[in-house]
């Protein structure tokens, strides 16, 4: 089944978005880091610690952390849950090698490892990962179906899948401030920052268009998730999804 924000793309909307998404995280990376913090007011760091924290307890030995981008969730979660190894993977060169120079300066680079990797079709085995994470970036696949099926296939039987998005809040008064916000704030801070206002036009759009939190919780049940529950934050700027196997 394809959803609307399956065809949301940064540039063309007759060209391929794989390659657009591609395209816009290469030009974007230099400023992607400062960008995140800039946009939700350091608030982007709360969010990730909130998710791992909530996986205390469980024995993970191996992640997945899938749309990796510069790997900042890969390396909260090695410093909170102690796993063996991560495998990051993402589809943008630009974007990974900023990560690999952040691990390589705390001396992780044989703990957290970056692969370019199509999240649709990975190249890895049947159950491999005790858990599986995909932070800010499932907007981002061309299928999100497919994506959060192959992220099924790769986990354990009783392995977790954790997924972070940005979300568009559904109460007065934050619904209205977002709007400001994403509409006017948001692309003017991202042509200023990283020279791309498509790129930051195109991250509303794209949080617009994604399903609504039970739709993607329906979803990843239809796949055979279990046990699947999402977590509004920050006045829904924010959602958690979690889904066991």
């Amino acid at each position: 089944m394809k959803y609307p924000q399956d065809d949301i793309k940064p540039y063309d909307s007759n060209g391929d978005k794989r390659e657009q998404i591609e395209k816009m995280f290469d030009n974007i990376a230099p400023a992607y880091d400062g960008m995140n913090h800039t946009m939700t007011m350091g608030i982007d760091r709360m969010w990730r610690r909130k998710a791992i924290r909530r996986l205390s307890g469980r024995s993970i030995s191996s992640v997945l952390d899938v749309a990796s981008g510069t790997g900042d969730f890969a390396i909260d979660a090695y410093r909170m849950l102690h796993p063996e190894r991560i495998l990051c993977v993402d589809i943008s060169e630009g974007m990974m090698e900023i990560g690999r120079r952040k691990v390589a300066a705390m001396g992780l680079s044989d703990k957290i490892v970056f692969e370019k990797q199509d999240c649709t079709a990975l190249a890895i085995d049947d159950c491999t990962f005790d858990l599986v994470t995909v932070a800010f970036g499932i907007r981002n696949f061309t299928d999100l179906g497919k994506g959060l099926s192959e992220m099924y296939r790769v986990l354990k039987p009783g392995g977790c899948v954790m997924i972070l998005e940005l979300s568009r809040p559904e109460h007065f008064p934050m619904k209205q401030l977002y709007d400001i916000h994403a509409r006017y704030i948001i692309p003017v801070l991202g042509s200023i920052q990283s020279k791309d206002k498509s790129a930051y036009e195109y991250l509303p759009e794209s949080i617009a268009a994604f399903p609504a939190s039970r739709e993607v919780c329906r979803l990843m049940e239809s796949i055979g998730y279990k046990d699947v529950s999402y977590k509004k934050l920050t006045f829904g700027v924010c959602t958690m999804y979690f889904g066991n196997k």
